[in-house]
């Protein structure tokens, strides 16, 4: 059965990567990395962005 997908245009600002993990360069105590999660402001985390309706200039 196929699925419904919808072409939506993808994020300018992250190019449809909406959320990175930075490493701040530390460790835990357990050894593992101290890492920053990063969501873009733009698409608030969905890589996608709205539509904008056209705008009509004139009278």
């Amino acid at each position: 059965m196929p699925s419904r997908i919808f072409n939506r245009p993808v994020c300018r600002n992250c190019d449809g990567f909406p959320v990175v993990s930075i490493t701040t360069g530390d460790r835990h105590t357990d050894g593992s990395r101290v890492l920053l999660r990063v969501i873009c402001h733009a698409c608030q985390g969905t890589g996608h962005t709205h539509r904008t309706p056209a705008v009509r200039a004139g009278r």
